[in-house]
């Protein structure tokens, strides 16, 4: 059984709410939908989100990688050979992680829907709910606060502002949350090392109780993560600063960090990410699954795989919550401050666009 074609989609999913981080505003999901089909007329799909201040993936460039050099290499090759047809993507490009993501996911998920089995199951999980965090946008308090109803475990942007003001906002949060809540803080690379430091003390004498810290510093600046997170008892979390295996091992080999998010559209799919998680974890790196701005596939893969590989706390899954509305039609739905993924082959969508 062969793959027939690879086909390509463009979507743009609006948020119910705009989407506001140290590093960009958002009010729209934008990304390209990968739909590889099977000489059945099966599909699995995949997704590249456009990320231009984290992965530097754009819609268009994540298109023409996908049309003009990874789909004539899968084009006829045994629907089955999955891992086969996953190496030849990640070796076909450099870079373009949205675009092997997409591609990587959608194989993966067409071979869960060819044996009749969740993704999840694929990947080696036997369950179909994971929790998850909720993202509170850089901004008002109050407005965070009333967004994160039902949810027990708030993940905060944080790094726009003085470190002064970062402390009054957080504390905003924590009276309106409660004491029960768990709140983690993303700074995406908004601080310098010493900004992050203080920060973070800051918050410690307040005892506000954070339970992690996410990329406090620019991606490249190994060297200030190491150095914030030899300096504080909070947890620092990589995120920008490690895309693939690679960066991995120079965090791992630095200590320049305790634990690390590990995100389809940034190390290119999901048979790097497993390679990654299980990589951490032989080192004792703890472990999240994030997502981008993503529709229910790019979440839905990457709940899939939490399902599979126990996280060390809990993922960051709630991308596909803030959308208004969706270009697919089954999948993921949210009950409360968990993802429920759907008992239905693959990723378990459908395109409900032409």
């Amino acid at each position: 059984m062969t793959i027939t074609d690879v086909r390509t989609h463009t979507v743009s999913a609006p948020f119910h709410t705009p989407f506001v981080t140290a590093l960009r505003s958002a009010t729209a999901a934008e990304s390209l939908l990968v739909e590889v089909v099977d000489a059945d007329g099966r599909s699995g799909f995949g997704e590249s989100p456009q990320v231009w201040k984290v992965t530097g993936d754009s819609v268009a460039g994540a298109r023409a990688c996908v049309e003009q050099v990874l789909a004539p290499l899968l084009t006829g090759r045994d629907a089955d050979d999955l891992a086969a047809s996953c190496r030849t993507v990640h070796g076909a490009v450099v870079g373009n992680t949205g675009a092997r993501a997409a591609v990587d996911t959608a194989l993966h998920d067409l071979a869960a829907r060819r044996l009749g089995v969740p993704l999840a199951r694929l990947l080696g999980g036997t369950r179909l709910r994971v929790p998850t965090d909720v993202t509170l946008s850089a901004g008002d308090s109050a407005a965070a606060a009333r967004i994160a109803e039902g949810f027990t475990v708030l993940k905060v942007k944080v790094g726009k502002s003085a470190p002064a003001d970062e402390v009054h906002h957080i504390r905003r949060i924590r009276e309106a949350a409660g004491p029960d809540a768990r709140i983690r803080l993303d700074a995406n690379q908004g601080w310098t090392p010493r900004e992050a430091v203080r920060a973070i003390g800051a918050m410690q004498d307040a005892g506000l109780d954070i339970e992690l810290v996410e990329q406090p510093v620019p991606a490249p600046d190994l060297e200030g993560l190491a150095w914030v997170t030899s300096r504080v008892d909070v947890p620092i979390l990589a995120d920008e600063s490690v895309f693939g295996v690679r960066d991995l091992v120079s965090v791992i080999r630095r200590r320049a960090a305790d634990m690390v998010n590990v995100k389809l559209a940034k190390c290119g799919g999901l048979s790097v990410a497993r390679t990654m998680l299980d990589l951490a974890a032989a080192h004792d790196i703890g472990t999240m699954v994030g997502s981008m701005m993503e529709t229910q596939v790019g979440v839905g893969a990457a709940a899939s795989l939490v399902a599979a590989y126990d996280t060390t706390v809990v993922s960051d899954l709630d991308a596909a919550w803030w959308l208004a509305s969706t270009p697919v039609t089954g999948g993921l739905r949210y009950d409360g401050a968990e993802v429920v993924l759907p008992d239905a082959p693959g990723l378990g969508v459908h395109l409900c666009m032409p």
